[in-house]
């Protein structure tokens, strides 16, 4: 059975506190064997801690998420390197920019991103970018500060953003966006872009799949995005896990288990 890296799911979202033991188990089942899971403020790294804990094969990424600034403070930041200190994650995420949620102050989103890039340098970890209508934005900081390379997570951008993300070290995440059939540039992107750029992901419980519609996201899809992506490229479904696969462990390093 194909192996499958879910690089991007919320799996301690309380979307599963009713039957995270089962949606765990079908993952496995389908070859699901890793899932990272983000935390996106101080409030949640216990859940995301305690969800890693019990599931061996969930691993935390520590970050403070851009649409969360009602909560975050500066200490908060001395916090995440506490954290990080003590239980060493795959990556720093979910960092970034969201420039389309209104709101959300841009000069205190890029503070608070420079100051995670700065963390994620200092201890040599990759980080999970949220980069909503703000890819030119997050490539002029990584440019600033580098960083040992991470994921554009949920990428949507044009190809030409993608080859400079590429060009810093970076992956690019494919999830449930690019499986229905009007999202064109998705759709394009994942067709076009070299396979060894791309990791896949579920963002579990947000960004469904077309066959879920509106419904929740779980990591137990993984399998049959991957299998859209084959498709959208002419080529088999094994030959996408085992690449995508790869590119997620070249990247998170040997904190990502086999299991």
């Amino acid at each position: 059975m194909p192996f499958f890296i879910d690089t991007h799911c919320h799996f301690d979202a309380a979307e599963f506190d009713t039957d995270r033991d089962a949606e765990y188990a079908r993952a496995v089942a389908a070859g699901v064997g890793v899932q990272v899971v983000p935390a996106v403020s101080r409030d949640n790294f216990a859940a995301v801690a305690a969800t890693c804990t019990r599931y061996p094969g969930c691993v935390p990424a520590w970050g403070l998420h851009p649409m969360y600034l009602h909560v975050h403070r500066q200490e908060h930041l001395a916090a995440l390197r506490a954290q990080i200190e003590t239980r060493r994650p795959v990556a720093v995420g979910e960092i970034g920019l969201d420039f389309f949620v209104r709101g959300l102050d841009r000069a205190t989103q890029e503070t608070y991103l420079v100051e995670q890039l700065k963390i994620a340098r200092d201890f040599d970890l990759p980080v999970l970018l949220h980069c909503r209508r703000a890819n030119d934005d997050i490539l002029k900081q990584l440019r600033k500060i580098k960083v040992r390379g991470g994921i554009a997570h949920a990428f949507n951008g044009s190809p030409q953003q993608a080859g400079e993300f590429i060009k810093l070290g970076f992956k690019l995440g494919f999830g449930g966006a690019f499986t229905w059939p009007r999202a064109n540039n998705l759709r394009r992107l994942a067709a076009d872009l070299p396979l060894e750029a791309i990791v896949l992901e579920t963002d579990s419980p947000d960004i469904p799949p077309v066959w879920i519609g509106r419904g929740r996201n779980a990591p137990g899809e993984l399998p049959r995005i991957a299998a859209t992506l084959a498709e959208l490229r002419g080529i088999d479904a094994d030959t996408v896990a085992h690449a995508t696969t790869q590119n997620a462990r070249a990247l998170l390093g040997p904190l990502v288990p086999v299991v």
